[in-house]
């Protein structure tokens, strides 16, 4: 039997979508849509933004981010609010006794900011990604000072954005998936997620520093990014066995913004594609997610062995057409994405939610293999109302009827 989860001795509830009666499970549904079938209808499950989840469920930033019950508990809630079939668990490993560290919090503003002591000071919008400052800053390292040697054990990090790393506790880094799986039963789709090798370099020599490191030490980058890849298939392969129904692999650097499809080939695809076997084999499907432009290396992300592609950014974020990339690989992966998070989600009329909606739910069940979700992760601001449209429409959607 499903159970709540307490966040600081609060009792996490929400409301739920009504729906149409389904012949299968949210987590069949799922199932069959990353194996390419034609599930009973079009499921939909999105990634949610940390700033999303701290506005709608009204935590504490800093209990959000490092208390894992409270983290458990926003996942679940807002899947029970908005009718997904499934939650992407985008953190894993929190430490216990965090609070302990604690010197003093301020509320300032719209931040809360924690004092550490060890003189360090975090800084936690309320709708956005904490800012960590360390009392001594991390040396950055360069790429003919660094030795691979030492990535041999367990990474023990996971570069969440632009610096900000969250640790992970080795004695608890698969607690919240079995928590939310406790929480939630056997009939919703659970996804982890790892860091993509590509993303762990650029961690770890910077964005200046890894870039030059790949055109003038291609093979010391290369000696680097297979140890990345050996520690992050690891991280994928224990949360594969613990029951996951698929794990995420985030590459949000490796589009055409940032790289070009030389080098995608050359310091992403063969160190994914390690990731993707460590969890194919174990009978698990895993997805990549790469944002912006990826219209020109769709079929190289797909000779990374992934079972399906995540964002699809449409233009203007990026330039990506459904239709387009239905036919392009709509029949070796499954497409999960493609609606505009922030032109059409967060801004949009809706009537506009409602047309671009249709028309993906039109476009995407062609063949099967389609996922509704927004192309990346729901904006922090966005209305919960044009959230819940997601899974009205594609519960009223009778397109798999037509689909060829």
């Amino acid at each position: 039997m499903a159970k709540k989860i307490l966040c600081g001795g609060r009792r996490l509830t929400a409301g739920t979508v009504p729906g149409t009666i389904m012949s299968m499970t949210p987590r069949e549904r799922m199932r069959s849509a990353m194996a390419l079938g034609i599930p009973d209808r079009i499921p939909v499950m999105c990634q949610m933004s940390i700033g999303h989840m701290l506005v709608q469920t009204g935590i504490p930033p800093y209990e959000l981010w490092f208390d894992g019950d409270c983290f458990a508990g926003a996942l679940v809630s807002l899947r029970e609010r908005y009718g997904f079939d499934g939650i992407l668990i985008s953190l894993h490993g929190h430490s216990g006794g965090w609070e302990r560290k604690i010197v003093d919090i301020r509320h300032e503003e719209s931040s809360h900011i924690v004092h550490w002591a060890d003189g360090g000071r975090t800084v936690f919008p309320e709708d956005d990604l904490p800012q960590h400052y360390p009392a001594v800053e991390r040396r950055v390292p360069t790429i003919v000072d660094f030795n691979p040697d030492s990535l041999t054990g367990d990474l023990d990090w996971i570069p969440v954005s632009q610096g900000l790393s969250f640790t992970i506790d080795p004695e608890r880094r698969l607690d919240v998936f079995r928590q939310i799986r406790a929480a939630v039963g056997e009939a919703y789709s659970l996804h982890g997620e790892v860091t993509s090798p590509f993303d762990y370099f650029l961690d770890l020599f910077g964005f200046a520093g890894g870039f030059l490191a790949l055109a003038e030490e291609p093979d010391r980058s290369k000696a680097v990014l297979q140890c990345l890849a050996e520690g992050v298939a690891r991280i994928a392969r224990d949360q594969a066995v613990s029951g996951l129904d698929a794990i995420k692999i985030s590459s949000p650097y490796a589009g055409a913004g940032f790289i070009s499809p030389g080098y995608y080939r050359e310091f992403v695809l063969p160190f994914e594609r390690r990731v993707a076997e460590a969890v194919r084999r174990e009978g698990v499907f895993v997805y990549t997610h790469t944002c912006g432009a990826i219209g020109d290396r769709l079929e190289m992300m797909a000779e990374s062995g992934v079972s399906g592609i995540e964002c699809l950014d449409p233009p203007p974020l990026g330039n990506v057409e459904l239709a387009d990339a239905k036919g392009r690989i709509g029949r070796r992966l499954f497409i999960k994405g493609n609606v505009d998070p922030v032109h059409t989600l967060l801004f949009g009329t809706p009537a506009l939610i409602t047309e671009d909606v249709r028309m993906r739910l039109r476009t995407g069940s062609r063949g099967g293999g389609y996922i509704l979700s927004t192309a990346c992760s729901i904006a922090p601001r966005t209305p919960r109302e044009n959230v819940r449209r997601l899974v009205e429409e594609a519960a009223a959607f009778d397109g798999l009827a037509k689909s060829e």
